[in-house]
């Protein structure tokens, strides 16, 4: 009978620390783009605070979609407002937790070893040399319709189209472009001055008035398992530190000169 207590003992001790844990972390999905601003606000977070939180990035589209048929996320950083508000009119985040927290940039990337001069803004895509252009996906990817449109505003989408290499994130779209599989890309200039990209190519950016704004906003889900902890990481998001830090990264934010 002792054995059979000590085992229940040891099984409902489990338990409490897997409950126990379970409430000092939360998951976030979160646009491609903020990979470097997430790694230096969640560090600073945790470091704070103790608690965990693990991020998993890609595109704004996709997560919205899988949030939608239940992916376990406590909060979703999207690069498209839109798919924020969707979410928020069906009821599934929790009320008031909406908040707009940056507005993305795009601009044209290269390597320092490309021949290919950017003096000339988004029409550097017509040198005759450039054979792949890579862009995010523009059917679920918001920096990918943002850079179509400025291509169509441009008047050379399709003259450019059957070069695209399409990425399935913003990330990916400047993968393809680092490692050489695309000679140029439009990406986010988040990425373009993260440390990863900064010292490998050089970017022009294109004009904001070439593209509907990349307009960026974030919620906590309904779903979220630990609602506090999310509501305090939107808190921390909300905090004139980390509106530096995306300034740092190239994005106008709200409470500063350049939103």
């Amino acid at each position: 009978m002792s054995t059979r207590r000590s085992a229940l003992a040891v099984v409902l001790t489990l338990v409490f620390a897997a409950e126990l844990s379970a409430g000092q972390d939360i998951a976030v999905a979160a646009a491609a783009d903020l990979q470097s601003v997430m790694q230096d606000v969640v560090g600073r977070f945790q470091e704070q605070t103790g608690k965990t939180v693990r991020v998993t990035y890609g595109s704004s589209g996709n997560f919205f979609q899988q949030i939608q048929n239940g992916a376990p996320f406590d909060v979703f950083f999207s690069a498209n407002l839109d798919y924020a508000k969707k979410l928020d009119a069906a009821g599934l985040t929790q009320p008031g937790s909406y908040y707009q927290y940056a507005r993305g940039k795009i601009v044209i990337w290269v390597r320092h070893d490309s021949a290919v001069k950017l003096d000339s803004g988004i029409r550097a895509l017509l040198d005759p040399s450039i054979k792949k252009i890579a862009i995010a996906n523009p059917e679920h990817a918001p920096y990918g319709q943002a850079a179509v449109a400025a291509m169509r505003k441009a008047g050379i989408y399709e003259t450019l189209k059957d070069k695209f290499v399409l990425g399935e994130n913003i990330s990916q779209t400047a993968s393809f472009v680092v490692s050489g599989a695309a000679d140029v890309a439009i990406v986010a200039l988040s990425l373009a001055l993260s440390p990863n990209m900064r010292d490998k190519g050089r970017y022009a950016e294109i004009p904001a008035s070439d593209y509907p704004p990349i307009e960026q906003a974030c919620v906590v889900l309904k779903s979220a398992k630990n609602k506090q902890l999310a509501q305090d990481f939107l808190a921390y998001i909300k905090t004139a530190a980390v509106r530096d830090i995306f300034v740092r990264y190239g994005f106008d934010v709200p409470g500063t000169s350049g939103k």
